[in-house]
């Protein structure tokens, strides 16, 4: 697998936000977001065996591994990877753009899926893989990074027209107004959960943490 980096720190979004994680970040990604915080994952990183990673992430001594990019997906052993995971009793949640599919994952043990839904203000919402969002269970997320009200009504109407067990998340662009995405789904009495980037509050724009 092509690796950008392993490291040991706090998850700061999604289902398992403030738990201590094992990160794998793979290389490549073939979105191009405006507002990308992690373009050091575009690179050719490193290869590196299953077997190497499990060994380092062993030194970390959690149980819960998140398994991010770049893109996952574009990985054509991380089936492989997030298998071997399962079989040790890892949980290790993928986080996806959203633009490929996610089925081939959807079988394997102890996974949590947390998939993007691009929104305009990231140039990149044509690449949405609708047919995704009916395969999401009640464990895994669906999650929309929204800068302004544009993406907000996106996101609004998105989880109308396209209706998934999983849980929705909305995610204010780091350094945009999270108050005030919190006051308009409070307004319209959206279930939804709007978290920030704990990560970001705990240590800033600091990579590999």
């Amino acid at each position: 697998m092509r690796i950008i980096e392993v490291f040991h720190s706090v998850q700061g979004e999604g289902p398992l936000t403030g738990v201590r994680t094992s990160f794998i970040r793979t290389a490549r990604c073939n979105l191009r977001c405006a507002w990308c915080d992690t373009p050091y994952s575009f690179g050719p990183g490193t290869e590196r065996s299953i077997s190497s990673l499990l060994r380092e992430i062993r030194g970390h001594r959690t149980r819960n591994v998140c398994l991010t990019g770049g893109e996952p997906l574009l990985q054509r052993q991380s089936v492989d990877l997030v298998r071997a995971l399962g079989s040790r009793g890892y949980t290790t949640v993928i986080e996806t753009g959203g633009s490929l599919d996610v089925h081939p994952y959807l079988l394997l043990p102890r996974v949590i899926l947390s998939v993007d839904v691009k929104c305009p203000s990231s140039g990149m919402e044509k690449h949405n893989r609708w047919e995704n969002l009916p395969l999401l269970r009640p464990r895994d997320v669906v999650k929309f990074v929204i800068q302004d009200r544009r993406d907000y009504l996106y996101a609004r109407r998105a989880l109308q027209e396209h209706p998934s067990a999983a849980q929705a998340v909305f995610q204010p662009v780091w350094g945009s107004n999270a108050g005030r995405l919190a006051d308009w789904v409070l307004r319209d009495r959206l279930d939804v959960r709007t978290m920030v980037q704990e990560h970001k509050v705990l240590w800033g724009e600091v990579p590999g943490r």
